[in-house]
């Protein structure tokens, strides 16, 4: 098993000898509002979809995807979570040399490890915020045929502009990039930033989660969008049902009524902002803790020398909270951890245990 991933609710509530509907998930990188009303009583009231096997190539969900977008359907693939995509591209593509933008997501780097592919990382500092060197991110992809790009990244938080990866692209028309938008929805002017609707490039692979910003990670739906010569690929690999029946009707929902994304993704915009801003200004000041600027909902954080991320998550799990450990993550070290946003309640109380767990290092 992959052991790249992060928080377990399960072995916390174990070791602190509590149940785990006790423990509070700061480690989960969702939308801190849920899923809206209306998605989980459809869910109630459509249960009986189990019942009957799915489309075989979910085509009525990548429809509705295409449609929302307004590009073409030949352009889509629907599949079981963003994740499959990531695990079968290099693969469909016949990737030779992959380049990682980092420190980022591991299974960009598992993906590569379980085809035996030859992959490298460039990696952003923490002197420049996590931002990466353009310049250096082109000459490395110089020698690349594949590259990921998260953005927003995970675990950082940081984002590119959208003219920088122009300049990528343009650049190096003989790479293939990979831009993993899981987490654009939940930044303000995502849609001037997204390259889902950008069909020019050849050499462009986007990934689009629901999971996240609707937060149904349990359903596994999300999209890749490319040029059809590269969906063709894709497509060879794809199995039948992957993506179960219930999910299906979920996201056909969903895109069944555009008039309620929008006004759910200005909500989420405007609270996650709010909660971000209120949680960096309740931690200023305080020594041995160096908050990095994020633009999505979760918040990458440093620590003083002489506390380890493994000794801090152990203090604030002691009052049943689960925050994400960084210190497997390819460019961060043992001095990182990362807080997940949730109710304005709960990050106050996330705060005050931070406030008081440096006050006695």
């Amino acid at each position: 098993m992959i052991k790249g991933h992060g928080g377990n609710k399960r072995k916390l509530a174990e070791t602190i000898g509590c149940t785990v509907e006790e423990i509070i998930d700061m480690s989960s990188n969702l939308n801190p509002l849920g899923p809206p009303e209306t998605i989980e009583s459809f869910i109630c009231s459509n249960v009986k979809e189990i019942r009957s096997l799915p489309e075989p190539d979910a085509g009525s969900m990548r429809n509705g995807f295409a449609r929302f977008h307004g590009i073409d359907e030949n352009r889509v693939v629907a599949g079981n979570g963003t994740t499959w995509f990531i695990y079968t591209l290099p693969l469909a593509l016949g990737s030779k040399k992959v380049l990682i933008l980092g420190p980022t997501y591991s299974d960009y780097k598992d993906a590569c490890l379980m085809y035996h592919i030859d992959f490298n990382h460039c990696l952003a500092t923490a002197s420049d915020s996590f931002l990466p060197d353009v310049d250096r991110l082109s000459g490395m992809a110089a020698g690349a045929d594949t590259v990921f790009i998260c953005n927003p990244d995970n675990p950082t938080g940081a984002l590119i502009l959208k003219d920088k990866i122009e300049y990528l692209l343009k650049r190096h028309k003989n790479t293939l990039f990979i831009i993993d938008e899981s987490y654009l929805p939940f930044v303000e002017n995502a849609e001037d930033l997204s390259f889902v609707t950008d069909t020019g490039y050849q050499n462009l692979v986007v990934l689009s989660s629901m999971s996240k910003i609707y937060r149904i990670p349990g359903l596994r739906t999300g999209f890749l969008s490319a040029g059809p010569k590269i969906v063709e690929k894709m497509m060879a690999y794809y199995q039948p049902w992957s993506v179960n029946a219930l999910a299906q009707a979920v996201i056909e929902h969903i895109f069944g009524h555009p008039e309620e994304i929008e006004p759910f993704f200005r909500k989420t915009r405007a609270y996650v902002n709010a909660q971000r801003q209120r949680f960096t200004e309740s931690l200023e000041g305080i020594k041995g803790l160096e908050l990095f600027d994020s633009s999505t909902c979760f918040i990458l954080a440093r620590l003083q020398e002489g506390l380890t991320s493994g000794e801090f998550c152990e203090k604030i799990g002691q009052h049943r909270i689960l925050i994400r450990d960084c210190f497997n993550f390819i460019g961060l070290s043992d001095q990182y951890v990362r807080f997940s946003l949730k109710t304005q309640r709960t990050n106050d109380h996330l705060s005050t245990l931070i406030r008081q767990v440096m006050e006695n290092v």
